[in-house]
């Protein structure tokens, strides 16, 4: 599975590879992780990988990759907070 999406010019890439390989590009922090979840924050919003045994191969966030090793059971994104603007923005925006 390859998922790509541009956000602001920064490429942002997922490749899984069989459920036990994870590459994510556009990271730009990792919030926390365990064996069992990983919490970053990419390009285009907050990314929650969970599954069993997850380890972090690699991290290069002058780079903005992320390889993950493990039993990957899914990946999900959390909505992006919307910018609300001024009521007049909002009305005529």
């Amino acid at each position: 599975m390859v998922y790509e999406m541009n956000a602001q010019s920064v490429e942002h890439r997922v490749e899984l590879h069989g459920r036990r390989r994870l590459t994510v590009s556009g990271v730009e922090d990792v919030e926390r992780f365990d064996e069992n979840c990983i919490v970053l924050s990419t390009c285009v919003g907050t990314m929650i990988v969970s599954g069993e045994e997850l380890h972090i191969g690699k991290l290069s966030l002058d780079g903005g990759e992320l390889h993950v090793d493990g039993q990957i059971d899914a990946v999900t994104y959390e909505e992006a907070p919307t910018q609300r603007g001024s009521l007049l923005s909002r009305l005529f925006g």
